[in-house]
């Protein structure tokens, strides 16, 4: 993938030290409403909606990690535009991240989830319920108006 499709070269180095795992989630609005994926059935984390992304993996930069897991997860390209946030949660079970939100747009509303996505929805943020929501997330969807 070129830097034509990560115009900020949003770079990071790789993973922090310890045992905290990077990643990026994507904030995509449209009409309003922001786009949220839900988590397949199994595991710790399961069936809880989350904003799209996935692990930042070993060297790569952090616009180029949200485009690649936007394409892995839902079948569209799309364009980093800029960093809004990063904040770190440790989860119960043990994972410990540090997640970067990304504002971007998408080429396409044209979904193809693949088996790492249970459903998709568009959704006002003041209609999120933060208790269905994955932990990590749920700072941040406070600031866009969440409740709960």
């Amino acid at each position: 993938m070129d830097d034509r499709h990560d115009p900020i070269h949003l770079h990071h180095p790789g993973a922090s030290p310890g045992r905290r795992v990077r990643v990026v989630a994507a904030v995509v609005r449209r009409g309003g409403k922001l786009l949220l994926t839900q988590r397949p059935p199994g595991g710790p984390l399961a069936l809880q909606w989350e904003l799209p992304g996935g692990k930042i993996e070993e060297g790569e930069s952090v616009g180029h990690a949200l485009l690649r897991e936007l394409r892995e997860e839902l079948g569209v390209g799309a364009h980093a535009l800029e960093e809004v946030e990063v904040s770190s949660h440790d989860y119960p079970h043990g994972l410990e991240v540090e997640i970067v939100f990304i504002r971007c747009e998408l080429d396409s509303v044209d979904f193809t989830p693949s088996a790492a996505v249970h459903a998709v929805r568009w959704v006002d943020p003041a209609e999120i319920d933060l208790g269905e929501v994955l932990a990590g997330d749920r700072e941040f969807l406070r600031g866009l108006g969440a409740r709960g």
